[in-house]
């Protein structure tokens, strides 16, 4: 089970969401509408998408990182690693 199991739906139902507003984007440009108003929806949808990026990170520290940790041993630094270059994604992004 992961971390995020419990807020499954709550996570699907905000992707849902996102993936419309990214539709409603394409029909935007599609519909020649102002560059302002398309990059106003872009920058909506990419905060939207870092929430739920977010989100995971925080359940993924929470219960995978944490578990391995308290096993210790390699699995416990590769849970790190990964953590930290997850974090190292979202920075970038």
């Amino acid at each position: 089970m992961h971390g995020y199991t419990e807020n499954k739906d709550a996570y699907l139902k905000r992707l849902r969401r996102i993936e419309g507003q990214v539709r409603g984007i394409a029909k935007m440009v599609d519909e020649d509408k102002y560059c302002i108003d398309i990059l106003t929806q872009v920058s909506a949808a990419t905060k939207a998408l870092q929430s739920v990026a977010l989100g995971l990170l925080e359940e993924h520290l929470g219960s995978c990182v944490v578990d391995a940790a308290r096993a210790g041993g390699p699995e416990a630094d590769e849970k790190v690693r990964e953590a930290a270059d997850a974090i190292t994604r979202l920075v970038r992004s």
